[in-house]
């Protein structure tokens, strides 16, 4: 199965389709693992792109395909690693300990960064590529950060939906790499905010 997606695919905001709510995968088949194909290429091709980023994680809605299926990178710390965990109906079982505020991204927000509070564990089933049942509690923050916001994209939810009144927790990247303050005027012109 060769792909033919690239970064062109991912689905940025205001896109509407971002917002829709992804349908349960009831049957693992040949289109379901196109789909995952699909998905790995478009997020590595966005990385090849992005020497200041890396790509850790993609939802299929982020290519337009409403279905609960993710991907995660398998090694945050190596960008050579190319391999990703597959997560088909991951669902948040239990959310531990308090919520920390961090700065998140997002393959589908270009260039805007912010600060989002998220628990800092959390307990996930889904199921693997396999059809097998995978329980992950998360080993660290910042995967518990990651999982959070996949579950967020598969219910119809961005990142930037958790900050829209906060006009303090928006930066942006500068084409040296480094995030810096950025007017929230900025951001609501950008389209990228949720109508109330």
């Amino acid at each position: 199965m060769k792909s033919k997606y690239t970064k062109k695919d991912i689905l940025t905001l205001p896109n509407p389709r971002l917002r829709e709510k992804s349908e349960r995968v009831h049957v693992i088949t040949d289109e379901t693992l196109q789909l995952v194909d699909d998905m790995i290429t478009a997020t590595l091709d966005w990385e090849d792109s992005r020497p200041h980023e890396l790509a850790v994680a993609l939802s299929a809605v982020q290519i337009g395909a409403l279905e609960r299926v993710v991907i995660i990178r398998e090694d945050f710390e190596d960008r050579d690693n190319k391999n990703f965990v597959v997560l088909i109906n991951p669902e948040i079982v239990k959310f531990e300990g308090k919520k920390i505020t961090e700065i998140e991204g997002c393959l589908s927000v270009r260039d805007v960064y912010g600060k989002v509070a998220r628990y800092e564990k959390v307990r996930v089933k889904a199921v693997g590529i396999d059809g097998r049942e995978i329980r992950i509690k998360s080993p660290n923050p910042f995967v518990a950060r990651m999982l959070q916001h996949e579950v967020d994209h598969c219910n119809g939810k961005c990142f930037v939906d958790h900050i829209t009144h906060n006009k303090t927790a928006f930066l942006l990247l500068n084409r040296d790499g480094d995030l810096e303050d950025v007017k929230y005027e900025k951001v609501a012109r950008m389209g990228i905010l949720k109508d109330d």
